[in-house]
């Protein structure tokens, strides 16, 4: 077993060194902020994660979190950096929280320990960081290359069954301790240079990106012609070239990932004199996406002035408090620049910084007197939204359906106006 230090406490550093504690790793998680370590400490769980709570309860003995810089480097054999990596203005990642990390570590850091690159960088990072470990004497320090692949809902089990663990290394010694450390996780080890798995994790999300950019451009033609944007993409994710993965029609893909990929993606080739055209397209189909909630609704209603709109669900997705680069952001301020009254609800998701915006605590207070209801985050408990008791609450009986979760037929039998995205109103129901 190994002593591993992990700078950052943040989602994938405290979902990677919890897992890797519950594999009989010793890990010391540093942060930088004193009450998000406060918290830790006192087994408070800073972020929502399925199951994350349970693995850091039981492996309480072997994970310690810290502000200290040296108490996560002294006798650590691996280092991991999982900081924050965001956009700047110009789209180019911000990797001021990875030179931080590489500056502080002892110039006297004893042995052979491994610095672990799991935050998103722009391909040519490690090259970068190889050159600053040498200039300061920390030759000995190694490197590798190992991009996170978590989807949050789900990061737990895709740290214990992944799809592939890369590995990307400057010396091929590094590389196999990297890969031994994975000992215990059914998954392919898949073993590059630095560059390659720099380009692993950048190439992974702008490629789900443009597959859910594509389902929805269908979706948009499906609205023009009457087809059903659902029956077409099981027809094409049954052809074994294709694969069924990321072909649900909605409102827009958000979060921390893939927004921030595709970005990171076409600036490292539009930087190399290479216009990234495709990215591009994607880009410009996942906004304007969003932006069609608006017009089914005054297809509807007509003027949003004064009208009353729930938004239901706030999240980028279910099973995550996740608010960034949401598409609920995007729309709850459409709507208030028409004129709109804008109430929202959200099992987990309670921010702060959605001005204009009435937070209501239930499903039912959200609709009471409203003109329509917007499915923005397909959680569970929307299923369900088509009842009795919801269609007396509501002013307006019209249900928008951002992620095709109900079905067409039973929501308008049940007395409401129904828009789904791609969909007729004939359609049979989505089985998620």
């Amino acid at each position: 077993m190994a002593k591993i230090g992990m700078f950052g406490a943040g989602y994938v550093g405290l979902v990677t060194g919890a897992c890797f504690a519950d594999l009989g790793h010793e890990v010391v998680i540093r942060d930088i902020v004193p009450e998000r370590i406060a918290r830790l400490r006192a087994g408070e769980v800073p972020i929502y994660e399925p199951g994350l709570d349970d693995v850091l309860e039981r492996n309480r003995d072997r994970l310690h979190f810290t502000l200290d810089v040296h108490e996560a480097v002294d006798g650590a054999e691996f280092l991991y950096v999982a900081v924050g990596t965001p956009p700047t203005e110009s789209g180019d990642a911000d990797l001021a929280a990875v030179w931080a990390v590489v500056d502080e570590l002892p110039e006297d850091v004893a042995g052979r320990p491994v610095v672990v690159m799991k935050s998103t960088v722009p391909v040519g990072t490690g090259a970068h960081v190889r050159a600053r470990l040498d200039a300061r004497g920390l030759e000995h320090v190694g490197y590798v290359s190992n991009p996170e692949f978590l989807a949050e809902g789900s990061a737990v089990a895709d740290f214990t069954k992944p799809d592939r663990v890369v590995v990307g290394a400057f010396d091929p010694d590094d590389g196999d301790r990297v890969s031994e450390l994975h000992h215990g996780i059914d998954g392919v080890v898949v073993r590059t240079d630095v560059a390659s798995a720099e380009l692993v994790k950048l190439a992974s999300n702008a490629f789900l990106s443009t597959r859910i950019s594509f389902i929805n451009e269908i979706a948009n033609v499906c609205e023009l012609v009457g087809a059903d944007v659902v029956d077409v993409a099981k027809g094409v994710g049954l052809d074994h070239r294709l694969g069924p993965h990321f072909l649900r029609a909605g409102i827009g893909f958000g979060g921390s990932c893939f927004p921030k990929d595709v970005s990171a993606l076409k600036q490292l080739a539009g930087n190399e004199g290479y216009p990234f055209m495709l990215l591009h397209a994607v880009w410009e189909v996942n906004e304007l996406q969003k932006r069609r909630v608006v017009q089914k609704l005054q297809k509807h209603l007509g003027s949003l002035r004064g009208k009353k709109i729930a938004l239901l669900g706030l999240a980028f997705k279910p099973n995550t408090d996740d608010m960034r680069e949401a598409p609920s952001r995007v729309i709850a301020y459409r709507l208030l620049s028409e004129g709109a009254e804008v109430r929202a609800w959200d099992p987990v998701a309670r921010p702060k910084d959605l001005v204009g915006i009435e937070l209501r605590d239930t499903v039912l207070d959200a609709v009471r007197d409203a003109d329509a209801a917007v499915i923005v985050t397909e959680w569970p408990e929307l299923a369900s939204l088509a009842s009795s008791e919801v269609r007396e609450a509501m002013a307006n009986a019209l249900i928008v359906d951002g992620r095709n979760l109900l079905d067409p037929e039973a929501v308008q039998a049940a007395g409401f106006a129904y828009e789904g995205i791609g969909r007729p109103r004939h359609a049979s129901p989505v089985v998620v």
